[in-house]
């Protein structure tokens, strides 16, 4: 397995890596309409052969509508799920936009490749 590393003006930080059909998916860092274009492409949802997405968001220490959007396009079709502990600003964030309720969360990256999830209703 191997890591895909990614930074744009060293404020945000992606790395992808894949498991299978699991795209897993680290982000560290501000993520907004500027440092956004690394995020889009390890959120892809045109990319092939994957089921799902395992997001840890541990490091994201700002996310703007733009990068929320980015993280929300595949979640339309196919599982987006929050790994690990979700900083306070983020869930925040996703509560008062009611985008919390798009995605799953599993304790840790472990658990979420292997979680069953609902499938959406729509």
């Amino acid at each position: 397995m191997s890591w895909d590393t990614h930074e744009e003006e060293a404020r945000s930080h992606v790395e992808t890596r894949s498991e299978g059909d699991v795209r897993i998916v680290v982000m560290a860092g501000e993520f907004d309409m500027d440092t956004v274009a690394e995020l889009r492409i390890a959120m892809d949802p045109r990319a092939s052969g994957i089921a799902r997405f395992v997001l840890d968001v541990a490091g994201v220490t700002f996310i703007d509508s733009t990068a929320l959007s980015v993280l929300l396009q595949p979640a339309m079709e196919r599982p987006v799920i929050l790994a690990g502990t979700v900083p306070p600003r983020l869930a925040r964030i996703l509560e008062i936009t009611g985008a919390d309720l798009a995605f799953a969360t599993a304790p840790g990256v472990t658990e979420a490749t292997t979680m069953v999830v609902p499938p959406r209703s729509g």
